[in-house]
């Protein structure tokens, strides 16, 4: 697969335990102090031992100053589209910029009927995800002056004024494994954000690319503008080790944005501070 081209992000991905609100924080300002361009956090609001993920986003984008922000992947069955585009607009703004949407189509249905969700087969959804993304988009398209109207299966939306329009393009990442969310990242969405130890194997990773990349071409989207996104864990061994694996990845696999998974501060720092300019010194020589 080839190199997509996009500038590099590096960023953590951090357990939003709620025993724990202030490490939690703590570890999102470590990120920043790292160097790291990216804090993500898992949305699973089902889960008790874990603080709202969307009001921790919120609290971190006001304690820190440059890094940007993503959940990693925002719940999207409990988190209605409409009211969803407006918060992301909202951080977006009162964070100048620095919010990213990870989004996914849910998965425990179970905890998800629980807190009161709707449970979907997974076909359904898919569906439901892509008419989210086009009430979000349609909620940020403020150039657009008649109100906004959507009559989906899943989502509807009757006359809402659109607004406010977010303070950069927010990318729409999905965490996706399967052909057709992989289809409707090609078609719809800015990103890709698997786990790399939910890959079976590299090969994997280039096929999924192919499927994204010839869905992009059916709909008349330019590939290469897809940014590819990758959780990956901790590695043992020295930082250049790491740093040429990650650049391979980049240069053979097309991925430029890399996110490591943990909450231990001894690897934030190591990634920030040494890791990440190794890929990049790495991937611009080759560039």
């Amino acid at each position: 697969m080839p190199d997509y081209g996009h500038d590099l992000l590096f960023g953590s991905f951090i357990t939003p335990a709620n025993a724990t609100p202030k490490a939690v924080v703590g570890l999102a300002q470590e990120s920043e102090a790292a160097g790291l361009d990216l804090v993500t956090f898992q949305d699973h609001p089902y889960q008790s031992a874990f603080l709202d993920t969307w009001t921790l986003l919120s609290y971190v984008a006001a304690q820190t100053e440059r890094v940007r922000l993503s959940g990693n992947v925002i719940n999207l069955p409990l988190r209605p589209p409409a009211v969803l585009a407006r918060a992301a607009a909202s951080l977006d703004l009162l964070s100048g910029g620095r919010f990213e949407l990870g989004l996914g189509a849910g998965g425990f249905w179970d905890a998800i009927e629980a807190m009161g969700g709707r449970r979907l087969t997974p076909g359904q959804a898919v569906d439901a995800l892509s008419e989210a993304i086009d009430v979000i988009r349609g909620v940020w398209d403020t150039s657009d002056k008649s109100l906004f109207r959507v009559e989906g299966t899943y989502y509807q939306v009757d006359g809402a004024k659109r607004g406010p329009a977010p303070a950069h393009d927010i990318g729409i990442w999905l965490g996706a494994y399967k052909p057709r969310m992989l289809r409707l990242i090609g078609a719809k969405a800015d990103g890709w954000l698997p786990s790399l130890p939910y890959m079976k194997s590299l090969d994997q990773l280039a096929e999924a690319n192919a499927i994204i990349d010839e869905a992009a071409a059916d709909a008349g989207r330019d590939p290469a503008a897809i940014r590819r996104l990758l959780n990956i864990s901790a590695q043992t061994g020295p930082p250049e080790r790491w740093a040429e694996q990650l650049a391979a990845l980049t240069l053979e696999y097309g991925f430029s944005g890399y996110v490591v998974m943990g909450d231990d501060p001894v690897t934030i720092r190591t990634f920030g501070e040494e890791v990440a300019p190794a890929v990049r010194a790495l991937v611009a020589a080759e560039r």
